[in-house]
């Protein structure tokens, strides 16, 4: 069984946190948006009008008895949150720091935004290594000055143009050309998918103790028992953004009688249904954020919910499977 928090309510609800009696699957930080645009929304308008009722009703097996074997919707999600082709993706530059690529920048973005500020970003038109790129002034030689200089970017840009960068809340993440490398420097968390970076903050099993506690109210004493399991990603690219995400997945076992409470106030409630029916909803629906089904999608594919008879199987897992974790 699987009770998972849903997404209709963008502004308070940042993430589902998938929860089983038998296994749980917690997923790692990360963004992501719902739209019912890209998907097969059976019998709703939108979001906010599709309900706990339209789920269960939708997630029912006998709701589309003939879909059992289709992986159409999977597919659908997957598509989602890789949006953007290669040619929007050939628009990006590498950032370079020290001879590594930690990110990329859209070239509208850099011309109408960040070339001004020639103290701080430099831009190299040829190199035998990286070709056209981006990098920081070799003035700026530590992380500190970096990060002090940058934010200071970051601030002028969003006092400039209020929507250019919104949802500035002065968290940083750290920059990396790779997980578990040294931060050559730390950048606001709302700019980080116009730098292209992949956010590396706290270790992953401190957020999934954190994240049990103030989403569900999942003790220490069972989330200390999680298993990590994998990860997956996905490359989303929407305008000016480029966002490359890694979420990393854990399995739990909760005790039967174990009820779910929310302690930080960003989860709406908790529903308690099988998981063939959770498949169902990510199959018909596009209630969960997409992000979130890549996780929900993993844990089905490791424990046989998605069998191999099922037509596109290998396609499916690849697509799965196909976005950069370094």
């Amino acid at each position: 069984m699987m009770v998972i928090n849903p997404h209709p309510f963008p502004n308070r609800i940042r993430f589902s946190l998938p929860l089983l009696n038998r296994s749980i699957t917690t997923r790692g930080r990360g963004g992501g948006r719902s739209s019912c645009s890209a998907f097969n929304c059976r019998s709703v308008s939108s979001l906010i009008s599709f309900t706990w009722d339209d789920v269960v009703q939708a997630s029912q097996p006998d709701y589309a008895p003939n879909d059992s074997s289709d992986l159409s919707g999977f597919f659908e999600n997957i598509k989602y949150c890789n949006r953007g082709s290669s040619e929007i993706k050939s628009e990006f530059i590498p950032l370079v720091i020290e001879d590594q690529i930690v990110g990329y920048i859209h070239n509208g973005f850099f011309d109408d935004y960040l070339r001004r500020f020639k103290d701080v970003f430099v831009f190299v038109p040829s190199d035998s290594r990286f070709g056209t790129n981006v990098t920081l002034n070799k003035t700026l030689s530590t992380p500190e000055e970096r990060t002090r200089v940058v934010g200071r970017v970051i601030k002028s840009l969003a006092e400039e143009e209020k929507e250019l960068i919104p949802g500035i809340r002065n968290e940083l993440y750290p920059v990396k050309p790779s997980f578990g490398s040294p931060p050559y420097f730390s950048l606001e968390r709302a700019a980080a998918p116009y730098f292209g970076i992949k956010p590396h903050g706290m270790s992953c099993v401190a957020n999934l103790i954190k994240e049990c506690e103030e989403e569900a109210g999942i003790p220490l004493s069972l989330s200390n028992q999680a298993m990590s399991v994998g990860a997956v990603s996905y490359v989303d690219v929407d305008g000016y953004r480029y966002k490359r995400d890694v979420l990393f997945c854990y399995d739990l076992e909760l005790p039967g009688d174990f009820i779910p409470k929310n302690q930080d106030g960003e989860v709406e409630s908790f529903k308690l249904i099988p998981v063939e029916n959770v498949a169902n909803v990510i199959r018909r629906t596009c209630f969960f954020k997409p992000n979130c089904s890549l996780v929900i999608l993993d844990f089905l594919f490791r424990h046989g919910y998605i069998r191999p008879e099922c037509l596109g199987y290998l396609d499916l897992l690849q697509s799965l499977r196909s976005a950069d974790f370094s």
